[in-house]
């Protein structure tokens, strides 16, 4: 619905878009997941690492305007989203229970920690947890200056999550994931990363730095079952 630059399926608010493009873009995607629009929870991310669990009696309208960068929900038929036009969207299940979580992973937030709190919280065993990382900027368009490549590199507990071949220093945060998603108890088979670079991919994504701010937001979304 949405024009451009927030062309076609733009599902941010407060960025320039017509809101009612917005609320028919979230209409139709909340049916794509098969979930009504007020059990889609999502909350003003901070690119820090708190973690929000849903309960039954929550509103997705209150918990938009709370600020955190993971939901968890065991509620079934109640879906959880990261929004993202760079950042990583990390989506969580525990199969045997239903119980899901989404995590927003800029790079701020991984190297905080939020994807190892998300599955503290789930409190499952992570063994038992599968998890897919969505599209984002991949390390062939992330240029980062020394202050962030020490961050990366402090979280990442000195394995190689920097790429130093070009000019300057690019950031692997698809890599910082895997290995934060491995060092919480994920076994490789079940790591899932969906692939995609929204910086490079002009046709199909919104990127934030690509168009310097001036873009849409993607939705990755998940539905606890029973």
């Amino acid at each position: 619905m949405s024009a451009p630059p927030y062309d076609s399926l733009n599902l941010g608010f407060h960025l320039g878009d017509d809101e009612d493009a917005v609320r028919e873009n979230r209409r139709r995607f909340a049916k794509s997941l098969g979930v009504p629009l007020d059990r889609l929870f999502e909350q003003r991310q901070v690119h820090g690492s708190s973690v929000r669990e849903i309960s039954a009696t929550d509103e997705a309208s209150a918990i938009a305007d709370a600020e955190g960068d993971a939901l968890v929900v065991r509620v079934a038929g109640f879906a959880v989203a990261a929004r993202t036009a760079d950042c990583v969207p990390v989506l969580l299940a525990h199969p045997g229970s239903g119980h899901v979580a989404a995590v927003h992973a800029g790079w701020r937030g991984a190297v905080a920690g939020v994807v190892l709190e998300a599955i503290a919280t789930l409190e499952h065993d992570p063994a038992e947890i599968v998890a897919a990382i969505g599209p984002h900027i991949r390390v062939g368009a992330f240029e980062i200056g020394e202050e962030v490549v020490r961050e990366l590199k402090r979280a990442a507990r000195g394995r190689p999550v920097v790429d130093r071949s070009r000019k300057r220093p690019h950031g692997d945060l698809t890599k910082l994931i895997e290995l934060q998603l491995g060092d919480a108890g994920l076994p490789p088979e079940a790591i899932d990363d969906v692939g995609s670079c929204t910086h490079s991919e002009t046709a199909h994504f919104f990127s934030h730095r690509r168009d310097l701010g001036n873009t849409g937001r993607h939705l990755s979304a998940i539905v606890a079952r029973c």
